[in-house]
């Protein structure tokens, strides 16, 4: 590259064509009679910017936008003792890599560029790394999405509240005022509340051993029917050891339900992702564990009124449908149930009873028609026109002169009585006579 100086031979020609006027040659030799244009200025420092080589830089990010689908990300890097501020540039490639979020550390492996056109200064990224607690919390990120995979962190795996534990267990810090917001508001709630409490170191390096141990032995212990791990916020940097994967899978392993009151609302470690409930505060932890007495109390007497009202309610409606089953006719006389049956069987009595005098009528009268007929066809009837029956001793009726000869006993059927005579002579029947 050709630098600054040179251009001290370079002159500019005005318009219309007067002479040009030689130019400084460094900014040093510059007048007012004899300045440097604008633009002569801009390419200079564009020279000078552009001979520059790579170079490493740490800040922390003030602004940072994620734009889905950009090629090119921007950003604002802003000193860590300093307002001193620059935009940097990054392609997508590079921030694809990197878990940046705002107020993170970085550091970044830049070429400053300079735009003559506007006069800024600007860092084009080839590199972006996290640094401090900002790699930390990249190392968190990518933890939370390991035991989110794991299901870890599912609801379906969450174990409910009791409604009324015989023991709270209770793990804070060393004097700290989270054990009191928790115990004090706990037994506001509910006087009679039990604590086991373990006081032990809530940061630092320490914590995730002590807090872990302490978990292990509330767990085991009978009587204890929850677990709050409280806190009560602080740095970033403070809360990290409740988002460290030991302790994190000790509370998912725990048979107790654990209530997680670590941070504030805008804190969230991963502790609070694992745990069976997530409490804002220690104070919202304490709200949660135990009920309200004054309210529980207030529950149980209006449901003791809804309950009076409504079986006050229900011997009304019942004693109302009794007195209106009572009132009813059969009840009133029980002979009424019968007396619609009696009517109907006595209509059905007198129809059959007419019923068999018209039958009776009928057959008599078939019968006695039936009786004069076989009274007009019986030999009897001949008789009592004055005719007679004859027959031989052997009871066989004499039809023909032929049966019998002059001398033969005869018996005499009258229409009254018999008799018994002797043939004193017969003559012969006439023969047939053809027609």
């Amino acid at each position: 590259m050709t630098s600054p100086s040179a251009f001290s031979s370079s002159t500019d020609a005005p318009s219309g064509g007067t002479p040009a006027r030689p130019q400084a040659a460094k900014a040093a030799d510059t007048t007012r009679d004899n300045p440097w244009p604008l633009r002569r200025l801009t390419e200079n420092i564009k020279r000078y910017v552009d001979k520059m080589s790579p170079l490493w830089v740490e800040g922390q990010v003030v602004e940072y936008k994620v734009r889905p689908g950009a090629t090119m990300h921007f950003l604002t890097l802003r000193d860590l003792q300093t307002d001193t501020s620059m935009t940097v540039t990054a392609w997508a490639s590079v921030m694809d890599g990197s878990a940046l979020s705002e107020s993170a550390h970085v550091v970044t492996r830049v070429k400053p560029v300079f735009w003559e056109r506007s006069g800024r200064l600007n860092l084009q990224a080839a590199e972006i790394h996290l640094q401090g607690v900002g790699d930390l919390l990249a190392q968190i990120e990518a933890l939370r999405a390991r035991l989110a995979a794991e299901g870890l962190f599912a609801d379906s795996r969450k174990k409910p509240l009791p409604f009324l534990p015989r023991t709270i267990g209770l793990i804070c810090g060393r004097g700290a005022k989270a054990k009191d917001d928790v115990v004090v508001n706990a037994s506001e709630r509910w006087p009679t509340a039990r604590f086991e409490i373990r006081e032990v170191a809530v940061q630092g390096d320490h914590c995730v051993p002590e807090v872990g141990r302490a978990l292990l032995e509330l767990d085991a212990l009978r009587g204890v029917d929850v677990i709050v791990i409280a806190r009560g916020g602080g740095a970033v940097e403070d809360l990290l050891p409740f988002s460290d994967e030991r302790l994190v899978r000790a509370v998912a392993a725990a048979r107790t339900p654990v209530v997680s009151a670590i941070g504030h609302e805008g804190d969230s470690p991963l502790l609070d992702l694992v745990a069976d409930y997530r409490a804002s505060t220690p104070t919202d932890a304490a709200r949660r564990i135990v009920p309200d007495r004054a309210r529980e109390r207030e529950g149980l007497t209006q449901a003791r009124t809804r309950m009076h009202g409504a079986v006050a309610g229900r011997l009304m409606a019942e004693r109302s449908h009794l007195t209106l089953i009572t009132s009813r006719p059969v009840l009133q006389d029980p002979g009424a149930i019968v007396d619609g049956h009696r009517a109907a069987l006595e209509r059905h009595v007198t129809g059959l009873r007419a019923a068999v005098e018209r039958r009776l009528s009928s057959e008599r009268q078939i019968l006695t028609r039936a009786r004069a007929t076989l009274t007009a066809l019986s030999p009897q009837a001949t008789l009592d026109r004055g005719y007679a029956l004859l027959k031989t001793p052997s009871g066989t009726l004499i039809t023909s002169s032929t049966q019998i000869k002059k001398g033969d006993l005869i018996e005499g059927v009258l229409a009254s009585g018999r008799m018994v005579a002797q043939v004193v002579g017969a003559t012969s029947p006439a023969p047939p006579t053809d027609s």
